[in-house]
């Protein structure tokens, strides 16, 4: 296997067969060539966007409404503190 889609592999905790591995190192080539292309392309005055064709975002108005009791909100989450969820850190 190609040292550098071994690398990428194990960063994506992928584990490829020699066959897998082939198979994908020629889809990987063939992407990085077209990238390659487009690399090569002027695009100094293109706006950046998000979305090739432009999408309203959807807006609705602010309601008060019924809600659930923190509690039993608390309830599902696997670990909370007080009246909040705790979550692991991220960094």
């Amino acid at each position: 296997m190609d040292i550098e889609l071994a690398g990428i592999a194990r960063l994506a905790r992928l584990e490829l067969t020699d066959e897998e591995a082939k198979r994908m190192g020629g889809q990987l080539s063939a992407i990085l060539s077209y990238v390659s292309t487009l690399d090569a392309l002027d695009t100094e005055t293109v706006e950046p966007t998000s979305h090739a064709i432009a999408v309203p975002t959807p807006h609705r108005a602010d309601e008060v409404g019924n809600h659930l009791p923190l509690e039993e909100v608390l309830s599902n989450a696997p670990k909370h503190d007080n009246d909040s969820f705790v979550v692991p850190k991220v960094v």
